[in-house]
């Protein structure tokens, strides 16, 4: 019908458009530079504390939004938002945290800034993407049965 297939496109255009201002803002915070981010790890050495003021701007926006998927977990167009139901530290969540840090600390690139660069025509970020692809790929494997 008219209305689902109207629904549907507009679904898609607030996908592109807050897809677009998130790789933005990716790209002018720095996000997207793998040689800001890895400054910004750098600790003990030149310290880049930019990417802090960042990480807290981001949190502070998206604060009231996730409060409010917990309590309703609905989108604007009424369909149900799947929330994380698992709350334990466990074992795998820490090697998983660990292998996202040492890949993180290495290449100073995490999922969406790479598919920034892609889009900014560094495709070098290609290593990293095949990389991502084939370690979901691998824990596919080997949990099936979870």
């Amino acid at each position: 019908s008219f209305v689902m297939c109207w629904g549907n496109l507009m679904k898609n255009i607030f996908a592109f458009i807050f897809g677009a201002l998130f790789s933005l803002g990716l790209m002018i915070s720095g996000m997207s530079n793998p040689e800001k981010v890895l400054g910004f790890l750098d600790i003990f050495g030149q310290w880049d504390i930019s990417l802090m003021f960042v990480m807290l701007g981001a949190i502070a926006v998206a604060f009231i939004p996730f409060q409010k998927a917990i309590k309703s977990p609905k989108t604007l167009f009424n369909e149900q938002i799947q929330l994380p139901t698992n709350t334990q530290i466990d074992q795998r969540l820490i090697v998983g945290a660990f292998i996202f840090g040492i890949g993180w600390g290495i290449a100073g690139i995490c999922p969406a800034p790479a598919l920034t660069l892609i889009g900014l025509g560094h495709f070098e970020a290609l290593y990293f993407i095949v990389a991502m692809l084939l370690g979901m790929f691998i824990y596919r494997i080997l949990n099936k049965g979870n």
